[in-house]
């Protein structure tokens, strides 16, 4: 036996294959899956919670991509709702009495703080949140 033990290296050691893992993993991955991946990422820089993980009636910080903007009328007052996805999933949010928000559109990043609330078929909406454009 040698008098110098070898150390163990963490195969996620970026000197060691990590670095390697990781760029072939990222080249063997689809773009809606690395996207997803970069969505995350900006999500836990934020310090925002995942889409997913949010439960019924739970006060949250939500950060993501608008993906859709729609004009739906409740009740006969006009509602704006966006399809905001962060890579964990999505949630619908709906501004009562608003055709448009200026800065709001699709393609844009946006952080968003209100109470989520789950319907029976596992939708994830929040009214009127308070926003922040990024």
């Amino acid at each position: 036996m040698s008098p110098h033990p070898q150390a163990r290296v963490s195969t996620d050691d970026p000197r060691r294959g990590g670095l390697f893992r990781r760029a072939l993993r990222r080249l063997a991955s689809s773009n809606e899956e690395l996207e997803a991946e970069d969505r995350q990422r900006i999500v836990r820089e934020a310090g925002a919670t995942p889409i997913s993980s949010c439960a019924d009636r739970q006060v949250v910080d939500l950060c993501g991509d608008v993906s859709a903007v729609t004009i739906n009328p409740h009740g006969g007052k006009p509602a704006m709702e966006v399809e905001l996805r962060d890579g964990s999933g999505t949630v619908a949010l709906v501004w009562l009495g608003r055709r448009r928000i200026p800065g709001i559109e699709a393609g844009r990043a946006i952080k968003v703080t209100g109470r989520i609330s789950c319907t029976e078929d596992g939708r994830r909406v929040m009214f009127n949140p308070r926003y922040e454009l990024r």
